[in-house]
């Protein structure tokens, strides 16, 4: 059973292997990761959005997943307005507050970088089916199984912890204890999905362990996982973005290489 809707498992990604996604992303993230500028960043949002319609992944979905991330972005920029170093011309400066050129300027680069960075892993990876990626991980990665397969299975009860929680919540209120003490009520919601938590784990490790999982001898996987040239292709489109990024920057001199800061 797949943990993905119909519309995104039948994407363009969709039929993608994880592994390349996953390659993708790093590619592109690792580069971001080397300088703090407003225009590498926001090259590479740029050029992620402007390939979007080519992907199948609605604005809606994506708009779902990402805007918690704008948000915390939007935060993160607007402390660094107020708190970042100052450079050049200081516009307000009140105690410990002090927005100058240099903290508008890191704080445009930290806010488009954030998203930079989220938006294109957003885009990959809601078109990814959890098991897929373990397959990819297991056969192409050669990634020990037991290790594979123990995190497939906690990612898929991940759903399971959300129903517990809601059905906590209506079990409590029909009794009476819920109506009070927000606080309270829910240390004691959490403390008892907790414990349901450990009880599923633990009966769930034992069934693995007697269905052979975690055995010694070399597994058999029921769905292959290959890479094919459509992979290649999604690969090849980061490295493009990533490079175009790092050129762009260096060519309007606001290249920051982070260890040189």
């Amino acid at each position: 059973m797949s943990l993905l809707s119909d519309e995104l498992r039948d994407s363009r990604l969709g039929a993608v292997n994880p592994i390349a996604k996953l390659v993708a992303a790093a590619v592109l993230t690792l580069t971001l990761l080397l300088s703090i500028d407003p225009v590498s960043a926001a090259v590479t949002l740029v050029l992620t959005l402007a390939l979007l319609p080519f992907t199948g992944v609605a604005v809606r979905p994506l708009w779902l997943r990402s805007w918690p991330i704008v948000v915390g972005a939007a935060i993160a920029a607007g402390a660094t307005v107020l708190y970042g170093r100052p450079a050049g011309e200081v516009y307000l400066e009140w105690g410990l507050l002090r927005v100058s050129d240099g903290s508008i300027d890191l704080a445009l680069a930290i806010f488009l970088r954030v998203l930079a960075i989220a938006v294109p892993g957003i885009v990959l990876f809601s078109t990814t089916d959890p098991t897929d990626l373990a397959d990819g991980l297991g056969q192409i990665l050669r990634l020990p199984p037991r290790f594979v397969l123990g995190a497939l299975a906690g990612l898929r009860l991940v759903g399971l912890l959300v129903e517990d929680w809601r059905e906590l919540s209506l079990a409590r209120r029909a009794r009476g204890i819920a109506d009070t003490g927000r606080l309270r009520r829910f240390a004691g919601q959490a403390f008892a999905l907790f414990v349901l938590a450990i009880r599923r784990g633990t009966k769930l490790a034992t069934a693995m362990e007697a269905r052979g999982f975690g055995a010694d001898v070399p597994r058999t996987w029921a769905r292959p996982s290959r890479l094919h040239a459509r992979d290649g292709v999604v690969v090849a489109i980061s490295v493009a973005i990533a490079t175009a990024s790092v050129i762009a920057a260096v060519l309007a001199g606001t290249w920051t290489f982070v260890l040189g800061m």
